[in-house]
């Protein structure tokens, strides 16, 4: 029943959109209908600006962390705890306010994973920030942490999260597949601009 609860509330909390909040109270915009069509931090930005951007990356974040720091209090085991990261990672994608419609989660894997594992998790976060700047692509950036996530997972001996690591990785890769697709083509719009 303990697990239940966790996974539920994990679940309902990561399908709260912050992105559509924040961008509909703050600009009067649409994120789904506007930019990339997407609710996450950079089309925030991108419509909204900046500081609203961060406000959406934070609240994302938190949505996958919260849940994990509290249900560790509750749950024994580490796979468990895993699915309630999971869960919160889940809401996000197919939120139960959207229609089971939602984002590609980066932020809420983001917080999810460092709840369960802060340090590696922290490397992988670098190495997403690093490949941003040398790519000027926040997608490789994402694409970067979801690779490392479970190849992480495994170095640092945290077995148990390996599973949903590689789950996870799936997922993101799946809600990036028109990054993907249009940076084959070349024709994905930085987020910095190099040289």
């Amino acid at each position: 029943m303990t697990f239940i609860f966790w996974a539920l509330l994990a679940y309902v909390l990561g399908s709260i959109p912050f992105g559509l909040v924040i961008a509909k109270s703050a600009c009067g915009i649409d994120p789904r209908k506007d930019g990339s069509r997407n609710t996450g931090a950079t089309n925030v930005a991108r419509l909204c600006g900046m500081k609203y951007g961060i406000a959406t990356l934070a609240c994302d974040l938190l949505k996958g962390l919260l849940p994990v720091v509290f249900a560790a209090s509750w749950l024994e085991s580490p796979f468990a705890l895993s699915l309630v990261a999971l869960a919160a990672i889940l809401g996000h994608v197919f939120s139960c306010f959207m229609g089971f419609k939602g984002g590609k989660a980066v932020a809420t894997t983001v917080g999810a994973f460092l709840g369960l594992a802060f340090w590696p998790a922290l490397i992988c976060i670098v190495l997403c920030l690093l490949m941003v700047w040398l790519t000027g692509h926040v997608s490789m950036g994402s694409l970067t942490f979801a690779l490392s996530l479970p190849v992480l997972m495994l170095l640092s001996g945290n077995f148990a999260f390996i599973p949903v690591a590689v789950v996870v990785m799936l997922v993101l890769f799946w809600r990036h597949r028109e990054n993907i697709r249009r940076l084959a083509r070349g024709e994905e719009n930085p987020w910095l601009k190099k040289g």
